[in-house]
């Protein structure tokens, strides 16, 4: 991040501040209300039953390939190469603060989760995997946000639009990942939605969070070197 001189674009821009703010209240009370129906659950619940059957039935070459790819984009190593291809990207184009925000983000999306998994309690395969809420999902999630985030700051969209393109990212990596979940049998439909929804909940915090600290210390580099 940028400590004396003009200070980069804000990460989250602020005609998305206040709608996504909305947003992210409403993720977090999914969250909050999925995590207490499936507390200590082991077994699908009645929306999962009526979506788990036919997604499985699905999974058959090539499709299963596709959903093994997907799979291995959120494990360690393939989301640690996504993240590093992000990070030197925003570098190349001379954006700290988004390469910080970009770590920030996808750190405290999959932290989230960890930390609520053996907090739920919830099962799959009753072989003690914890499964809610799906950390796959929500790393997908969080990563395409960060980047419809910054695309919105860089070219300037506008709320409307900025709106439709964050939500819509975030639409289609989570709708991906959580396909390739339940299809492989990782994760519950609604394990899935609580990933999507965790990550919505923490990543405009976090961007809120990142421009403040960053212009912070903007604001004392400036004072020091006067």
């Amino acid at each position: 991040m940028e400590v004396t001189g003009r200070p980069e674009p804000a990460v989250l821009p602020p005609s998305l501040r206040a709608r996504l703010g909305l947003i992210a209240a409403l993720a977090a009370l999914v969250v909050v209300v999925l995590g207490v129906l499936y507390a200590g659950h082991s077994e699908p619940g009645r929306v999962d039953r009526r979506i788990i059957q036919p997604a499985a039935d699905s999974v058959r070459p090539p499709w299963r390939r596709v959903a093994l790819a997907m799979d291995f984009l959120g494990a360690p190593a393939g989301a640690a190469a996504l993240v590093v291809a992000a990070v030197m990207v925003c570098l190349l184009l001379r954006r700290r603060r988004a390469a910080v925000f970009v770590v920030a983000a996808v750190s405290t999306a999959v932290g989230t989760t960890r930390w609520l998994k053996p907090l739920v309690g919830r099962t799959i395969h009753g072989d003690g995997n914890l499964s809610y809420p799906s950390g796959h999902t929500a790393f997908a999630t969080a990563l395409a946000l960060v980047m419809a985030l910054l695309a919105t700051g860089r070219f300037g969209v506008g709320r409307s639009a900025g709106t439709i393109l964050v939500l819509s990212a975030a639409l289609v990596a989570g709708a991906a990942m959580g396909w390739a979940q339940v299809a492989l049998g990782a994760h519950y439909p609604t394990d899935v939605l609580g990933g999507w929804c965790t990550a919505l909940a923490v990543i405009p915090a976090t961007a809120w969070l990142v421009d403040r600290t960053a212009d912070r210390m903007v604001d004392v580099g400036r004072r020091e070197s006067r």
